[in-house]
């Protein structure tokens, strides 16, 4: 049951990804030069009172230094490329193991 939650959760990265990767090809193409969007920038566009609120919440919670240092070089990043690594990340979290008999296998 565990897997299959982080198998679905993997194939909601990946089509996030996927969404977010041709928004920034269909921009790249109109402009005529390569266009990658930060994902704090496409989740201000989406719904810019919960990036305010995860802020607050992260320093009431947490330390403040921890959305400096670990939140924000992250939300710097393209959206695409944040959500293919949490696809991939899920997607080993969910994987099945193989069997020992299909390894030795001539």
């Amino acid at each position: 049951m565990i897997r299959f939650v982080f198998r679905l959760l993997s194939l909601f990265a990946l089509s996030v990804a996927v969404i977010m990767i041709v928004l920034d090809s269909t921009r790249s193409i109109a402009v005529s030069a390569p266009v990658m969007t930060p994902l704090v920038q496409s989740w201000q566009a989406v719904s810019p009172e919960t990036i305010l609120a995860a802020r607050q919440f992260s320093d009431a919670r947490l330390s403040p230094m921890i959305w400096q240092l670990v939140v924000e070089p992250i939300l710097a990043l393209p959206g695409f490329a944040v959500f293919l690594g949490l696809a991939l990340l899920f997607h080993a979290i969910g994987r099945r193991p193989q069997r020992a008999a299909r390894r030795l296998a001539v």
